[in-house]
């Protein structure tokens, strides 16, 4: 069966040279398994069919049984159209193309029964659409056509062509009739037991063909969670093949730098999951292999405070480290915070951002390269040319979502030798633990999911613009208790006058 999906798309009966080469260029279906994967974009009920007299001036697609009595060429402005008139036994209606003419025309048949499906308009009072889609009476009785009708991505070449949505829909059919759906399983047995999936043929037959509801969804959630699954195992398979190949500097000495910070200046009790978290890195940088570890916790969870006790194991080790953020404003907090937090460890700490002075920049690049700068703390002025660290050990990206990873693997270039720093990202964002093994599927993952004691929680409330005379109340009572308030809105002219208004 694999060897037939793999055979050119011209060779499926109704295709040919001429619309393979379309199919190939619009669509870009090469082979049988390309069309097998063309899933539709929407579905259309086609159980009802209605009356000529039914038709209401509206968008909604409709379907008519009757038969065309008439065809002719209109001339316009602007070259002409063909028309045709569409007759059921309670009225007449008229059925319109601006494009392909000779080859619609030659494929008409006048006075057969025929099934017509498309968007009606008005006109003058009579009902029009335009581009149906034909199919003889007999055929569609026939076919294997579902309540509810896919319809396929297209261009508008294919349609002008005419490939249609009931052309590909055909061709559909006839792909399902040459493989007679003998499609290969490719997940494991006892995954689609534990799992109550549809095998793989049911749900490549139930996507195309669906016949209720039920059994769309349950094609739908197969085959999503097929395409989910192989890319886990993907970046599975990179994760540990980086783990296998990547080396990465050993810090086995748990040394002076981080065993004095921990027994004489941590200014508060590490909470049960920071210790955790700060023995799942301990144990990834003791390894020869680079560490590449997310790190993922809220506001005021106390990353810093791990992300710092980080650096001192790289410092124990001989290494430098430094920390990127996405702003000028952040990397100055953390400038404040490790500063604060290092005052009494002898650790030398510098800032780089792009408000640097040049004489400070210059002094900043020559303590880097010479190891007497331990940590330095930036923005994306990290990424220069210019900086060049001795041996940087270990580079920490905060809110990582704010970096792209070509940024981040800028930084391994910086380590000063041939093995590349261990890597610890973070983010305060709130990611559900399978989201985030999807979008970081290259990294380990620890979560620190308590808040050090006394934090209240955080609200979040969502107030209508009827109640902002309560929202500056509640701003004027908290600033009177001596509490600050701050104000996030995008720029715009009226906004100074907004604010005094509180």
């Amino acid at each position: 069966m694999s060897n037939l999906l793999q055979t050119p798309i011209e060779y499926l009966k109704g295709v040919g040279p001429n619309r393979g080469e379309l199919l190939r260029k619009e669509l870009g279906i090469h082979k049988y398994e390309d069309l097998i994967h063309l899933f539709p974009n929407r579905y259309i009920d086609r159980t009802r069919y209605y009356k000529v007299n039914e038709l209401q001036n509206n968008p909604a697609e409709v379907q008519l049984i009757g038969k065309i009595i008439h065809i002719k060429t209109v001339e316009q402005k602007r070259g002409k159209r063909l028309v045709a008139t569409f007759l059921d036994e309670t009225g007449q209606m008229e059925l319109v193309w601006f494009q392909g003419h000779k080859w619609i025309r030659e494929s008409l048949q006048l006075n057969v029964p025929l099934v017509i499906f498309g968007r009606c308009t008005s006109f003058n009072g009579v009902f029009n659409m335009a581009h149906p889609e034909i199919e003889l009476l007999t055929e569609h009785e026939q076919s294997l056509r579902s309540a509810m009708q896919p319809v396929y991505p297209s261009t508008e070449t294919l349609t002008n062509r005419g490939i249609s949505n009931r052309a590909i829909n055909k061709l559909m059919l006839q792909l399902f009739g040459e493989t007679q759906a003998l499609f290969s399983e490719t997940l494991p047995e006892y995954l689609i037991h534990e799992l109550k999936l549809i095998s793989k043929r049911e749900a490549l037959f139930n996507i195309h063909f669906p016949k209720s509801a039920d059994s769309l969804a349950k094609a739908q959630f197969r085959l999503k969670f097929e395409e989910l699954f192989f890319i886990q195992l993907q970046l599975i398979t990179k994760n540990l093949i980086r783990k296998q190949k990547i080396k990465g500097h050993p810090f086995t000495n748990v040394g002076d730098y981080f065993n004095n910070f921990f027994q004489n200046h941590l200014p508060f009790d590490l909470t049960n999951a920071q210790k955790r978290v700060l023995k799942e890195i301990r144990n990834d940088m003791g390894n020869p292999a680079q560490m590449n570890r997310l790190l993922q916790g809220d506001v005021g969870s106390g990353k810093t405070i791990v992300a710092f006790m980080s650096m001192l194991l790289a410092l124990d080790n001989g290494f430098q480290s430094c920390l990127m953020a996405p702003t000028e404003i952040l990397a100055n907090q953390h400038f404040i915070g490790l500063s604060e937090l290092a005052k009494n460890a002898n650790i030398n700490i510098k800032i780089l951002t792009g408000s640097t002075k040049t004489a400070e920049r210059k002094s900043i690049h020559e303590a880097l390269e010479n190891g007497s700068l331990h940590i330095l703390i930036g923005t994306h002025a990290l990424l220069e040319d210019k900086v060049q660290f001795q041996n940087l050990g270990l580079a920490i990206i905060d809110e990582q979502h704010r970096f792209g990873v070509e940024q981040r693997s800028k930084l391994w270039k910086k380590g000063g030798g041939a093995i590349p720093p261990h890597v610890l990202v973070m983010t305060a964002t709130p990611i559900p633990r399978t989201l985030a093994m999807s979008l970081y599927g290259d990294l380990d993952i620890s979560v620190i999911d308590e808040l050090p004691p006394g934090r209240k929680p955080i609200q979040t409330v969502h107030r209508f613009d009827s109640n902002r005379l309560k929202v500056w109340k509640f701003i004027r009572d908290e600033i009177a208790k001596g509490r600050q308030i701050y104000i996030v809105y995008p720029l715009i002219q009226e906004s100074e006058k907004w604010i005094s208004k509180i």
